[in-house]
């Protein structure tokens, strides 16, 4: 059925990939105006779906009908010209351009074959402060915060006028501040008529911005219901087809003997950071955007460079010059950009979970292919990562278990320092219970876990302490007894 006011009809689109069905006759409908949110596990099929609107998956059946006409299938071309737009979780941004030269990417202004940059920096420079984003339009896009770059690539969106709107998973790494601002231009947007699909799994965010919200699982519409009538359980409950409501793990880990030490750590923006990290412990770390945290665990990592300070493991001073010797030495880090820094998407999951001690299981350059399958079936079982094959491409995976494939690549390389930088950044509320669980039961084998978490009660809910950052300094350690959101907000507002 077709509303009457509705831009945008899904009609028994279906998707089959080598015999596993990604979307089983789905139907969906979209008013205009409306911000529609859009919610399931990880693999439900929300991906695939909004790639056929964008035309990035072409459907085995089903049609689109947009504006009264319809499409059997979309090519992105003819999405752009529809006035279709999809911010996808993973950014489509040139790291080598400025931030004015991405948002008209495709747009370009200029006469005679010359670009007038001068009018697109003005324009660019108008449409941010308008939309409240305090981002300089000359800067390189490679030098933003992974936050920072979500808004440009909205704001992008936003200059092209679309109608249809698609934000996927657009908060991960936004502060409440930026959060706030985001939501703002979406009802600017739903006022003049732009229609949004929101797909997120932060709950609350549902409630607080939109209308109705369509519930998937497996393939599946479940159903599609206004979100005035419908409460969180029911909507959990809907996702994972089950009751939940346990949202953290109970950690019986003893804290052990000190690990790591960190004195008096400086970098290019970290700036006097010193604390111990003890077995079994987890360490958090808050802060809002651009506090610091990231470059922190990068120079941990060896992938920003030390100025200063001192980086004690296991009693003994260690020199950390690259990624490689950090592994080397027993530390791993599973990053804030999944796609971009943690998993090879090109690569079969088996690659992917042995990167890290090809070296290991080498000899004269021929892996041995019974340690690398048996460390890959480990993983594979222990983890709980779903999948047909270990050969399939790590690409086809759903967030949640591309997550798990960069943690079993930490694992094979038996660390005893994990770094988590935003570990549930885009994976779902049942998936991140499981993810959880892992956390915790790598912190009973001994592991010292630094996690870094932009989501509040994740970071309280999780960490035996939390270390507080603010503009590269840090600002405070809280015991447990003294968690309060109040207070670790206090602390990253010091300046």
């Amino acid at each position: 059925m077709i509303f009457l006011s509705s831009i945008l009809d899904i009609k028994d689109v279906t998707k089959i990939y080598g015999g596993v069905i990604a979307l089983n006759h789905v139907s969906l409908s979209l008013e205009k105006g409306e911000i529609l949110a859009l919610v399931g596990e990880n693999g439900a099929g929300k991906s695939t779906l909004i790639k056929t609107l964008s035309g990035a998956v072409i459907p085995d059946k089903g049609v689109i009908n947009f504006e009264g006409k319809e499409y059997s299938e979309m090519n992105p071309a003819l999405a752009r010209e529809l006035g279709i737009a999809v911010v996808y979780q993973e950014l489509n941004l040139c790291p080598s351009l400025t931030v004015y030269e991405n948002i008209f990417l495709g747009s370009f202004e200029g006469k005679a074959g010359f670009l007038d940059k001068k009018t697109m920096k003005e324009k660019a420079a108008q449409l941010l402060k308008e939309n409240n984003i305090d981002i300089d339009p000359g800067i390189q896009v490679s030098r933003l915060s992974v936050a920072h770059m979500q808004l440009v690539e909205i704001a992008k969106a936003v200059m092209k006028k679309v109608k249809v709107l698609v934000l996927d998973e657009p908060t991960g790494t936004l502060t409440s501040k930026e959060t706030k601002i985001l939501f703002g231009l979406m009802r600017r947007l739903k006022e003049q008529g732009t229609s949004i699909i929101y797909i997120s799994h932060r709950m609350s965010e549902i409630f607080e911005i939109c209308e109705r919200v369509t519930i998937m699982r497996d393939g599946n519409v479940i159903e599609t219901r206004k979100v005035s009538e419908t409460t969180e359980t029911d909507l959990i409950k809907g996702m994972i087809g089950r009751e939940f409501t346990k949202t953290y793990p109970t950690k019986s880990t003893q804290i052990g003997e000190t690990i790591l030490k960190v004195e008096n750590l400086y970098g290019e923006k970290t700036h006097n950071v010193s604390f111990e990290l003890h077995s079994g412990e987890i360490l958090g770390f808050g802060g809002l955007v651009g506090a610091g945290r990231t470059e922190t665990m990068r120079i941990l990592f060896g992938a920003d460079a030390k100025y200063s300070g001192r980086i004690t493991l296991n009693g003994k001073e260690i020199t950390l010059k690259t990624p490689r010797a950090a592994v080397k030495a027993g530390i791993s880090l599973v990053p804030e950009d999944r796609k971009g820094q943690g998993v090879v998407l090109g690569l079969p999951i088996s690659n992917n979970i042995c990167l890290s001690i090809y070296s290991r299981i080498s000899k004269l350059l021929i892996v041995n292919r019974n340690k690398e399958k048996n460390t890959v079936d480990k993983m594979i079982k222990d983890l709980k990562i779903k999948t047909p094959s270990a050969k399939l491409l790590a690409g086809n995976l759903s967030g949640g278990n591309q997550q798990k494939v960069v943690l079993g690549k930490c694992l094979s390389a038996e660390s005893k320092v994990l770094i988590l930088d935003e570990p549930t950044r885009g994976i779902d509320v049942g998936a991140k219970f499981e993810f959880y669980k892992l956390i915790c039961e790598l912190a009973e084998q001994g592991i010292g876990i630094l996690m870094v978490s932009s989501e509040m009660d994740e970071l309280l809910g999780m960490s035996d302490r939390i270390i507080v950052m603010s503009e590269g300094n840090q600002t405070g350690i809280l015991e447990k007894s003294e968690f309060t959101q109040q207070r670790v907000m206090e602390l990253a507002a010091v300046r």
